[in-house]
């Protein structure tokens, strides 16, 4: 899907022509109900840009808030038939969706940043996680001080982040301004480099 960001004739519409706006939108919502793509492909035209923008308000990060999109236009396709003009406009139909979906994009993204805050990351093996255990729980900090003062800078302040100060992968590629590969890299790095330290098997 295009990220809905450009500039477009609907982005401007003025308040005086929003009833006009909403009534196209009720015409092609009925249409759209009856499995015309062509009405879809109009009605997506016209509101994408507000949704997009519903989704980045809440979400911030321009992936999840694309995705978003995606999933409310697919849910406008499934459900155009359940639109009940008495409820309220189009546009209010359509921005309630909008955000219901990104509050939940929130809530499913933070319940993963958890699992991998509480598990260690996914794309990590068994090994890797072991270290982090060992190094948390079994061995003194007095070794643990020294051993990270041989990792590199930029290790030694991804897996402080990350290990002392509790902070997500997400969290710490944001505090860095890095991205989340890079960072997930950085500490499997240091983990490395802490296990041969430390001699944890």
């Amino acid at each position: 899907m295009d990220t809905p960001n450009a500039p477009n004739s609907e982005a401007a519409t003025p308040p005086a022509a929003s009833v006009d706006v909403n009534g196209r939108l009720g015409v092609l919502l009925e249409q759209i109900a009856q499995g015309d793509q062509a009405a879809f492909a109009e009605f997506y035209r016209l509101t994408s840009r507000r949704v997009y923008g519903m989704a980045r308000r809440v979400l911030i990060d321009p992936e999840l808030s694309e995705d978003t999109t995606q999933e409310v236009f697919l849910q406008v396709w499934q459900n155009a038939s359940k639109f009940n003009s008495d409820a309220g406009s189009p546009l209010a139909w359509l921005m309630t969706i909008s955000h219901r979906r990104a509050v939940d994009k929130v809530r499913s993204s933070q319940s993963s940043s958890d699992r991998e805050a509480k598990y260690g990351a996914s794309s990590q093996d068994i090994a890797h996680d072991s270290v982090s255990d060992e190094v948390g729980n079994r061995l003194e900090a007095e070794a643990v001080a020294r051993c990270l003062g041989t990792l590199t800078d930029t290790q030694q302040e991804s897996v402080r982040l990350a290990y002392y100060g509790g902070l997500t992968y997400r969290e710490v590629a944001e505090k860095l301004n890095a991205a989340v590969p890079t960072i997930k890299s950085r500490i499997r790095d240091g983990l490395i480099r802490l296990k041969t330290c430390l001699g944890v098997s």
